[in-house]
């Protein structure tokens, strides 16, 4: 709108002008050289006025032919910009769509009309790595470090390349070389923290943290968690050298998080080496509140040595009520009231967990019965159980279970990896035949079988033997945590010398009694 009327206000003053000159006519005369001309105002005006665009034409004819070799270089240079776009652009659809023959014939177009452009090179290198030459794409990507505008490109395509190769000494050079490059680069500050972790350098796995979390690759709880972490793995590393030393980054690591195991566990044990008992409990209440494991369970209840067992119970149930309801709460007191010979205690700890129990609790099920009643037959169910209870919670990390808890997984290297939980793969097949098992009741008598249908006896395995508690010492590695208790170990399966082993799904048998099944099943 205020183009218009700027439009009409300048029409409406050329026309108010040329009124106002045809209003008062006048003459003009030229002499020169012998000449005169005579004219009017108006004509004059006229006149110059051709003159002017004459002249601004021939300049524009003579400015256009001066410039015409640029013109024509300028031309060609978008014709020949716009057809490597469509290369580039083409080339690019056509890796994404997996066509190796058109992309390498648009990389080859691109790399003609358009070669060293950082796009043609790209598309170069990627060709190459859809057809499988790691040697052209490792060219294509050194090519670009020699280029500002495509180094950090180029070295990212190299640490690729080493990583697929399992060159590890190269992926690390480039990633350095690119985190020293630009240190806000994301990837390659993590890939030199793994680099680190993975050698077992933790003092430089340390430094690389803290040079992510200044430029912002790591949120604040992260990098706490991590270094954490960390600072762990020192204090495993030189338990047994420098154990003053272990002991201050143990406890700066739990301190850092709570609620790591590992850590707090080890500040604990080496604290209980110095006599500083008190610190230690304290270390291990709060841990066992945000995560009771038995790790910290065994440590607390060995705070002392030379201590009582009936002495140890009191102090594990005074754990057990930081965390009330827990399952490892209860497991704690009825490991400790075994060894005190407190079987109604022990009995009373584990019974919220009878309906569905683990294999932890089953083994202590049965090493209840053997130890109290002398009942055989009730042990050989509760081991026999066992076998198909649920899975207890292990070190797990990227489907990967251990033992002992590790910083690193040794699936993915990805650090901090290892949560305590039940193993998710196996979860499935627990329940599923966890649904087919009877409940046992402790307290109930076993039922009588029918009069109508004859008892068939079976004979029984040989007892297996419920094991011991193993001594402190012997259960407590020296450079990494205790491992977690296996069940496998705790009662072995035992069969006959002709007994196959159980069936997947075993045929009902109908003709026998319940008690003769259960026997049968025992085996």
């Amino acid at each position: 709108m205020i183009r218009v009327m700027l439009f009409l206000a300048l029409v409406a003053l050329i026309a108010f002008g040329v009124v106002w000159v045809a209003d008062r006519p006048g003459d003009v005369a030229i002499t020169w050289q012998g000449y005169r001309i005579e004219t009017s105002v108006m004509v004059l005006l006229v006149a110059v006025a051709l003159v002017v665009a004459v002249a601004l034409l021939l300049w524009s004819l003579i400015r256009t032919v001066l410039r015409s070799p640029d013109l024509i270089a300028m031309f060609l240079g978008h014709r020949r910009g716009v057809r490597g776009y469509l290369a580039i652009s083409r080339g690019l659809i056509a890796i994404g769509a997996g066509d190796a023959k058109a992309a390498r014939k648009f990389a080859g177009e691109a790399e003609k009309i358009a070669p060293g452009e950082p796009l043609a090179l790209l598309l170069h290198a990627q060709v190459a790595q859809l057809a499988g030459d790691r040697t052209e794409a490792e060219f294509a990507f050194r090519a670009m470090t020699e280029r500002n505008d495509t180094k950090l490109l180029g070295l990212r395509g190299l640490y690729v390349e080493a990583q697929r190769r399992a060159d590890g000494e190269a992926a690390r050079g480039y990633a350095e070389q690119a985190a020293k490059a630009a240190p806000s680069l994301a990837w390659a500050g993590q890939a030199v923290l793994e680099y680190r972790c993975s050698t077992g350098d933790w003092t430089g796995a340390l430094a690389a943290l803290d040079r992510n979390s200044r430029y912002g690759l790591i949120d604040k709880m992260g990098y706490r968690r991590q270094r954490a972490v960390l600072l762990t793995a020192r204090a495993l590393a030189i338990e047994e050298t420098e154990p003053d030393r272990s002991r201050s980054l143990a406890l700066e690591a739990a301190k850092l998080a709570p609620d790591l195991v590992p850590a707090v566990d080890l500040a604990a044990r080496l604290l209980i080496e110095r006599g500083d008992l008190k610190k230690a409990s304290r270390a291990i209440e709060a841990a066992w509140a945000a995560s009771p494991h038995p790790d910290l369970a065994d440590t607390y209840a060995h705070l002392r040595s030379g201590e009582a067992a009936r002495e140890r119970l009191a102090r594990v149930q005074g754990l057990a009520q930081k965390a009330p309801g827990h399952v490892e709460s209860a497991i704690a007191v009825a490991r400790a009231a075994l060894d005190a010979q407190e079987f109604a205690v022990a009995r009373e700890a584990l019974r919220p967990f009878l309906r569905e129990p683990t294999q932890r609790i089953a083994a202590l099920m049965a090493e209840i019965e053997q130890r109290d009643s002398g009942d055989e037959g009730r042990a050989r169910e509760w081991m026999a159980r066992a076998l198909n209870a649920l899975k207890d919670p292990a070190w797990t990390a990227d489907g990967f279970v251990s033992d002992r808890w590790m910083p690193l997984s040794p699936v993915s290297g990805r650090l901090d990896a290892f949560q305590w939980k039940v193993p998710l793969a196996e979860l499935g097949e627990h329940r599923a035949t966890i649904d087919a098992v009877e409940p046992i009741q402790p307290a109930s008598p076993p039922p009588s079988p029918p009069p109508a249908q004859p008892i068939v006896e079976v004979e029984a395995p040989p007892e297996p033997p419920v094991r011991a508690p193993e001594p402190r010492a012997a259960r407590r590695s020296t450079a990494l945590p205790r491992p977690a208790p296996r069940v496998e170990a705790v009662i072995p399966l035992v069969h006959a010398p002709d007994d196959p082993g159980p069936e997947p799904h075993p045929e009902p048998e109908p003709e026998l009694p319940a008690d003769a099944r259960r026997r049968l099943r025992s085996k």
